[in-house]
């Protein structure tokens, strides 16, 4: 396989919940047009790379993740003609657009599936004549049967086949059956139907889960290393990004980064879910390390990075959220705004490739309470706080829609406080102003992105760790003070702040200080602003 592209070993992403980016025909749903609207805001800012929620045709059950059609935009986000529109209108920006690929299930309204409904000839959708267990269900056509839905009942498997063979199930297919073949064939038309429109790759949503009974998950990493084979060739420099939640294991299946995901074991959490907003019971409620009392720990992130390191050994990435149309907003619960700096220098000085989600440079917060909208609510989780709808400016619905509030999308911040893209940008010391600087610091030094190296100094209170060799960063997540002693082979003497530093200091012994909710990134050499 062709190695990661360039581009994306530099990239800093911003995830866009198309629903509640930006408006542009009052309807309190946002759009592709409104989004291109507001290219220029992400430009300012400096990300590179724009990943979009699901855009293709929909019932919308589930948020756009149930698709009726994957070579159609949904309606209500506009047509073809706007998103091949807002890709050129990216590009002149130099940002690229990703989208988002649902390949393990369809709506239950997708022409496949009520077409296979009626014919038992047709191998689309995984089929049994008896229920396996009770999450499969009755099939509502002529074939009768029973079908596997992958999450709501609307939401059919396709069938990708079955890793082995079990004596008390003759139905099973193997994964290079004409069905399942099908069904690769089907993903590869569809994604060369977008990378042709311009596209630069996909996000792939449940790609972990295609090949069922699959241990250690080899079958499905044959089926996505064939498809990555295919796209190196075809699509050189297009780029596949796993919703898997292990790079140790998609990465060598083919895919050119991965996440570290809130629902995929605590690497993520453990960095900064605090046990508010959207939260599973079993999760518990140990202290994340973004913690305001300086109770969490560095220790299992940084465990699980060095796995995953060694795993990846150079072939791709770690993506690093800071949140998800999922998962809970950094501003959350009890950890407001002013908190949150640190979280922001972390994720753009670590050698992983960071996805800011929309709206979490201004210091959106997660909002309890609000109704499930779209199937927003699974059990426990309430994932529609972290949906509502982006904050510009002042003005009614913040800027975001001219419709009436109570048709938008899901209900705004109702603070009159709450932040604003407007009133952040007229203000320099303001969270935006910070998050810009840590993104232009990160472009502007090798060291700081994804292929220089790290080395950690202190693991603690507060953080400190070496990029390249050449540029230290210093944090302190906790709201008192925290000192260390960095090593003596360390020369700070001639450190210089290439973004943040107020309430950083360096002491006699090697000893550096850092306030509460405070960071610094230092060069370690001459400094290149001041004249010799």
């Amino acid at each position: 396989m062709s190695p990661a592209p360039e581009w994306l070993r530099d990239a800093v992403v911003y995830h866009v919940y198309p629903q509640s980016f930006a408006d542009s025909d009052g309807d309190g749903i946002g759009d592709l047009p409104g989004a291109l609207a507001r290219l220029d805001h992400l430009a300012w800012l400096g990300v590179d790379t724009v990943w979009f929620g699901p855009l293709f045709s929909s019932p919308f059950g589930d948020g756009g993740y149930d698709v009726d059609d994957y070579f159609a935009v949904a309606p209500r986000y506009g047509t073809e003609k706007d998103l091949v529109a807002l890709v050129e209108a990216a590009g002149e920006r130099g940002i690229r657009v990703l989208l988002d690929l649902v390949p393990a299930h369809t709506s239950d309204r997708h022409p496949w599936f009520r077409a296979w409904a009626d014919d038992p000839d047709d191998d689309r959708y995984l089929w049994a004549p008896e229920p396996p267990s009770e999450a499969w269900l009755p099939v509502p056509g002529a074939r009768g049967g029973y079908y596997l839905p992958n999450f709501h009942p609307f939401q059919p498997a396709l069938n990708f086949g079955h890793a082995r063979p079990h004596p008390g199930e003759p139905w099973r297919q193997r994964p290079d059956a004409p069905g399942p073949r099908a069904n690769r064939a089907a993903i590869r038309e569809i994604m060369a139907y977008w990378l042709d429109r311009g596209v630069a790759g996909f996000r792939v949503d449940m790609a972990f889960s295609l090949v069922k009974d699959d241990p250690a998950q080899a079958a499905t990493s044959e089926l996505w290393r064939e498809l990555r084979r295919w796209l190196d060739t075809a699509y050189p420099g297009r780029a596949l990004i796993a919703e898997w939640g292990e790079p140790k294991r998609s990465i060598p299946a083919g895919f050119h980064a991965d996440f570290f995901l809130h629902a995929v074991g605590n690497e993520l959490r453990s960095l900064w879910g605090n046990a508010e907003g959207s939260h599973r019971p079993e999760w518990g409620t140990d202290p994340c390390f973004f913690d305001p009392e300086g109770r969490g720990s560095p220790e299992v992130f940084l465990a699980a990075w060095e796995e995953a390191r060694a795993a990846v050994d150079g072939a791709g990435h770690v993506v690093l959220p800071t949140a998800n149309h999922d998962f809970s907003r950094l501003v959350c619960g009890s950890r407001t705004a002013r908190m949150v700096p640190p979280a922001f220098a972390f994720l753009l000085t670590w050698p992983s490739i960071p996805t800011l989600y929309y709206g979490d440079e201004i210091g959106m917060r997660y909002l309890p309470g609000l109704p499930d909208t779209e199937g927003s609510q699974m059990g426990p989780e309430e994932r529609q706080g972290s949906r509502t709808p982006m904050q510009w400016d002042g003005t009614p619905n913040a800027g975001f829609s001219s419709a009436p509030s109570d048709a938008l999308y899901l209900p705004q911040d109702p603070s009159p406080g709450r932040p604003t893209v407007a009133a952040q940008r007229a203000d320099q010391g303001s969270l935006l102003h910070q998050v810009r600087a840590l993104i232009a610091a990160r472009r502007a030094t090798p060291a700081l992105g994804a292929a220089g190296s790290v080395r950690v100094l202190h693991a603690g209170y507060p953080f400190v760790y070496l990029r390249g060799g050449t540029h230290l960063v210093a944090l302190n997540p906790r709201r008192t003070a925290a000192s260390a002693v960095l090593p003596e082979d360390l020369n700070v003497s001639r450190a210089h702040a290439v973004a943040g530093g107020p309430g950083v200091a360096f002491g006699p012994g090697g000893r550096v200080t850092v306030e509460g909710f405070a960071y610094g990134v230092y060069g370690l050499g001459s400094d290149p602003s001041r004249p010799r």
